[in-house]
């Protein structure tokens, strides 16, 4: 269940991350209290996820899918680079995301 949160807390980080550019600097009062909530809801769901996943391995998790979410809505949505060299260093960021979680499954320390 604590996976769970993990990946919930790392869906809410991107959608922080996607609404921060239409706070204008926190300016924006409706977008500014989007981006609040899903900041909010981000870390709650981590410390959630860190009752059982030792806090480097929930951490390096959480911004893994925050970084590599928020690259894919950039490269969808703002027609960000979408070179090959990209792509791979932040696939290598999703093998690095899957390996820790195997590790868990294997009870060893992560």
């Amino acid at each position: 269940m604590n996976w769970l949160f993990l990946i919930a807390a790392g869906l809410c980080e991107i959608f922080y991350a996607a609404a921060m550019p239409r706070t204008e600097g926190f300016t924006r009062l409706l977008p500014s209290l989007f981006c609040a909530a899903f900041i909010a809801a981000s870390m709650y769901l981590l410390s959630l996820a860190t009752r059982s996943i030792p806090v480097g391995t929930a951490y390096a998790v959480w911004v893994g899918i925050g970084a590599v979410g928020t690259a894919i809505y950039g490269m969808v949505f703002l027609d960000e680079d979408r070179s090959l060299a990209r792509m791979a260093c932040f696939g290598m960021i999703v093998i690095g995301i899957v390996g820790l979680k195997f590790l868990s499954l294997r009870g060893e320390p992560a």
